[in-house]
């Protein structure tokens, strides 16, 4: 396969970027996307030139780091796929592709094609765990749990946090991830002690990171390389106005409103 490149390179954040037109001949059909790339990567070393900076790790779908927009979709063309696992095969010789960050501004960029997604670590990091002692695994496994309720948080729980869903909303919103990390914890009897908690802190800390507002476009779940629902969203929305009135409650119970 002969394809064409276009390419956007950013030396640095903050700094202008734009974007580069790469010739790609000789392209196996069988190869995945990022190894597509890897051989782009490498005739440019021989030139002497610059390589495309974009991230990696696993290229097994499993880790969420090859996040790019490629001809405007998030993972590109096929659904359920991420661009590691997207095959060369789903395009046709002479076609031309267009690759491209993430575009969010709680995303910056770092490097072409690379950005920071650190801002998905600290909504985490604000109450995406279970704290409360659940006893050890023996314990934990002799707590009967409901068919229905397993399914609902190994659902929720496939997200990698690739961030496709914030690249593919027209808001920029983040509340397909942070659904998806509330949800699949309080849909577990371990995670109730602390749902409400849970959906306050992470829901305000999504917010405090710039993320858009959701307006359940649902496009996230489009993009969604493991197809989480965006019922999560609408789940995570009657926790939080939920935990919301009863904080509210409490303070005037308390006589401190």
């Amino acid at each position: 396969m002969n394809l064409t490149l276009h390419v956007w390179r950013q030396p640095a954040p903050g700094q202008p970027g734009r974007i580069v037109d790469y010739p790609a001949p000789d392209i196996s059909p069988d190869m995945s996307f990022l190894e597509m790339l890897d051989v782009v990567n490498e005739r440019l070393i021989e030139r002497g030139e610059e390589p495309i900076a974009f991230d990696h790790d696993c290229r097994e779908g499993i880790c969420g780091s090859c996040g790019l927009m490629i001809n405007g979709a998030a993972h590109g063309p096929m659904k359920l796929t991420t661009a590691c696992q997207l095959h060369m095969r789903s395009f046709k010789d002479g076609d031309e592709i267009w690759i491209e960050p993430w575009r969010a501004k709680a995303f910056p960029v770092v490097k072409d094609l690379i950005v920071d997604r650190s801002a998905f670590d600290r909504i985490i990091q604000a109450g995406g765990y279970i704290s409360a002692p659940t006893g050890t695994a023996q314990d934990a496994n002799a707590l009967p749990i409901g068919k229905p309720e397993a399914d609902w948080a190994m659902d929720n729980a496939a997200c990698i946090g690739c961030g496709a869903c914030v690249a593919a909303c027209p808001n920029a919103s983040a509340s397909l991830f942070t659904a998806a990390k509330i949800t699949h914890l309080g849909a577990l009897p371990q995670g109730q002690p602390e749902r409400m908690r849970r959906a306050l802190a992470m829901v305000d800390r999504m917010d405090l990171e710039g993320f858009g507002g959701c307006t359940l476009f649902g496009e996230c779940q489009e993009a969604c390389p493991k197809g989480i629902s965006i019922d999560a969203i609408m789940q995570m929305n009657r926790d939080y106005v939920l935990a919301s009135a009863t904080k509210v409650e409490a303070k005037e119970w308390s006589g401190s409103a």
